[in-house]
């Protein structure tokens, strides 16, 4: 049976309450609703594809709430991207979807400084066809991780999937459930972070909460384990901004372990108590990057409406921590 031929993709989404007026452009590629890149936005744009209410506008529009977005995405053209025999750990794939375990360290899709050896590329050799809907730059691409956080990331292979998984990650019909270790010690066993995230106006290739001109941010936290000095934490995705679970967590002044970003690694030893130092060092020395990991993912197959829930478990480094912290952090 030969695959359906592509056709362009219909988006529509309805702006939510905002702070203050955003440009378009930069709310449609921070926006949970979509996976595309602000240039393939402003393309788009410069096209007349994109619609506010009914008419075109330009990058520089800015939406303030309430207004109803059309967006037009071509069916794209042959990928130019190169194919690389990238291992790939695949948790589940059928013709319509595939869901893969990202090992840390993976870029998930092309961009300035990383044109190869990303996740997309892996892909591109692995799938004769992968959903254009997100841009040319990263087919099949739903949502991201960042490229040193570990776990799963679903992927599709239709336009018409694409679009469902869109829409499950709007409703929050699709989970996203992650572990991490932070520093020290939340007062209360579960609760939600509902705090906006933006650009921090310290530094902008991060991200921080902010009052003004951040978005709605929304994390569901549980406590699964303590130990005597940090909290294991599930964490549920509400919304999906950039860098969301590490900025809530480090807002609170609980950065998730590890993470160089966001005060987990040096910064926060300078204020650990003297005898948790030396674990602290040990533990350290066994990961390189934040401890966070993306660990199930629960939706229904946007084709046959069958169930997944999927795991992955800890990887190796991530795993040592919590082994060292059993045998010498209780």
């Amino acid at each position: 049976m030969n695959a359906p031929a592509e056709t362009d993709l219909n988006i529509v989404l309805t702006v939510g309450i905002l702070p203050s007026p955003v440009r378009i452009d930069r709310y449609l590629a921070e926006s949970d609703s979509i996976s595309l890149s602000r240039t393939a936005i402003q393309k788009l744009i410069k096209q007349q594809l994109v619609l506010v209410d009914g008419r075109a506008v330009v990058a520089r529009f800015q939406v303030a709430g309430g207004e109803r977005i059309e967006i037009s995405v071509p069916a794209p053209s042959p990928s130019e991207l190169a194919a690389e025999a990238i291992p790939l750990d695949i948790v589940y794939e059928d013709e319509y979807l595939a869901v893969v375990n990202k090992p840390a360290g993976l870029v998930t899709h092309p961009a300035v400084g990383n044109q190869t050896g990303t996740l997309v590329n892996a892909l591109v050799h692995r799938y004769r066809r992968l959903s254009g809907a997100a841009g040319s730059d990263r087919p099949g691409i739903v949502h991201r991780l960042d490229k040193n956080t570990s776990g799963l990331l679903v992927v599709a292979r239709r336009d018409d999937v694409y679009a469902a998984l869109q829409r499950a990650i709007q409703t929050r019909a699709l989970q996203r459930r992650y572990l991490a270790l932070v520093f020290g010690h939340f007062r209360d066993e579960s609760g939600v972070f509902d705090l906006p995230i933006g650009r921090s106006t310290r530094d902008r290739t991060k991200m921080a909460v902010n009052e003004q001109t951040g978005r709605s941010a929304q994390t569901r936290y549980d406590v699964i384990d303590r130990y005597r000095s940090y909290d294991l934490l599930r964490l549920t995705l509400m919304t999906g901004r950039t860098h969301q679970i590490r900025v809530h967590c480090a807002h609170f002044g609980h950065p998730v372990f590890g993470d160089p970003e966001y005060g987990g690694r040096t910064r926060q030893l300078a204020g650990m108590f003297a005898p948790e130092r030396p674990l602290a060092v040990e533990l350290l020395g066994l990961i390189s990057r934040q401890a966070l990991h993306a660990a199930e993912l629960a939706f229904d197959h946007p084709i046959t409406g069958q169930p997944l829930e999927l795991s992955a478990p800890l990887p190796a480094d991530f795993q040592a921590v919590c082994d060292l912290l059993d045998r010498k952090g209780r």
